[in-house]
């Protein structure tokens, strides 16, 4: 085993590498609540039955979803790399197709699996190299921060500090009310533990916040900690039910929304195994080192996680925290893994997670991932306008689609009035098209 996961090159042992995927799995833990509770739309109200999803099958699909990613690819492309559902499309996912589009979700992931199997396509071939090229990079990191404006907005709704207002669209709410004074704790809790550097702040603020809300009733104790594993039968397998009715699959609007997982799932995992490697010292000659095999673990994930029941997986940034703790090598990812296995026993201490310790959770993620605007050059106006109609858009229209389509209009447009055309590379120009009629025949 030590000779597979390459100890002696890398400089690492067992100590370390367990003490790092210990550290990663508690800097991601908290998605074993906040997926839950985004994909079953717990903050919604009258919402029919048929649209919300199966608790306790979520939260199992989730725990599995991070198991076998996280191994996939700490055997496969022996990273340091845990995975699980990701923030941002699993709010996508929720509140933009099922929700607005008014998709059921056992459509929705059908969409997922099926863009898992043309990620997994695009991974065995050379064309996911062309497509990376071809998106500008300043549009990757505008999709990233835009996603992270649009996670805070949901996470400032569903704590009740931002709510409904008729004269002015959205207003400040009752900043009185106990669960949203719970939700402002959790946020300052969360941001002082991430102040000082500790690496599972996120996770840490959510137990705080937990405990302070049962201390003052706000949140009720729960009866007993480990429990029997709740049914996985209500979304395991129904990614394929859709098949059975074409007509209902294969439109122009699961078109975009098939699309939109295949592009962020795409370029955040590519972002995610550079931003990584290059922490752990693993990039050489400015190259990454089975950078396919990579991409292949991912995609296998975003296949088997769609099976079970849970929107797009993908590779977790807070995978640097377990590198900081000494994480070099898969074996790390794979230590990632077995603890989500062993979290689903768990599942009765999920009663304590209310929006209002989730939502802290939220915010503080869309602020790492706004981190992405300071790599834009925010000086060539041509690049400014789609990276700035990109990012604003997603919360304003509460919708990850529609920022994507409005900035990919946009960028072609100022390029070619910059007199810049040669540079925009022919997959932009057909994505401008399928985003032009998008807005036509979609919206």
């Amino acid at each position: 085993m030590k000779k597979y996961f390459q100890f002696e090159e890398l400089g690492t042992n067992f100590r370390r590498e367990i003490l790092g995927g210990l550290t990663t799995f508690l800097a991601m833990a908290y998605i074993l609540v906040v997926n839950p509770v985004t994909l079953t739309l717990s903050s919604v109200e009258d919402l029919p039955d048929a649209l919300r999803m199966d608790y306790g099958s979520v939260f199992v699909a989730t725990a599995l979803a991070a198991a076998i990613g996280s191994i996939l690819m700490g055997v496969i492309a022996r990273y340091p790399i845990a995975l699980a559902p990701g923030m941002g499309l699993n709010a996508f996912f929720a509140y933009t197709v099922v929700l607005t589009f008014g998709i059921p979700w056992e459509t929705a992931l059908t969409g997922v699996l099926i863009s898992g199997v043309i990620f997994v396509l695009l991974s065995l071939s050379g064309i996911r190299k062309k497509i990376i090229n071809a998106i500008p990079a300043e549009l990757k990191y505008a999709v990233g921060a835009g996603i992270g404006l649009f996670i805070t907005f949901v996470g400032f709704q569903n704590s009740g500090i931002i709510v409904k207002n008729d004269n002015v669209i959205v207003g400040i709410g009752d900043l009185t009310s106990g669960n949203t004074l719970l939700a402002i704790f959790g946020i300052l809790v969360t941001v002082m533990l991430l102040t000082k550097g500790i690496k599972s702040g996120v996770f840490a603020g959510m137990v705080i916040t937990a405990i302070v809300g049962m201390i003052f009733g706000l949140i009720d104790v729960p009866t007993k900690i480990i429990g029997s594993m709740p049914s996985l039968s209500p979304t395991f397998g129904t990614a394929f039910n859709a098949f059975g009715n074409p007509g209902e699959l294969f439109t122009g609007q699961m078109l975009i929304v098939i699309l939109t997982f295949l592009f962020v799932a795409f370029f955040d995992t590519a972002g995610t195994l550079v931003a990584v490697a290059q922490q752990a010292g693993l990039m050489k000659n400015n190259v990454l080192p089975r950078v396919g095999k990579g991409l292949l673990a991912d995609s296998l994930s975003i296949v088997f996680g769609a099976v079970l029941g849970t929107s797009t997986t993908t590779s977790y940034v807070e995978s640097t925290s377990g590198v900081a703790a000494g994480a070099r090598s898969g074996f790390a990812a794979v230590v990632t893994g077995l603890l989500f296995i062993l979290s689903i026993f768990f599942f009765p201490l999920l009663s304590v997670v209310t929006s209002a310790v989730t939502a802290p959770a939220l915010i503080i993620v869309g602020v790492m991932m706004a981190a992405s605007l300071k790599n834009i050059e925010w000086d060539k106006f041509e690049i400014a306008v789609p990276a700035f109609f990109t990012v604003i858009m997603m919360p304003l229209t509460y919708s990850i689609a529609t920022g994507i389509a409005c900035g990919f209009i946009f960028y072609p447009i100022t390029m070619i009035m910059k007199g810049k055309a040669k540079q925009v590379h022919p997959i932009m120009y057909g994505l401008f098209i399928i985003f032009i009629l998008y807005f036509v025949f979609l919206i």
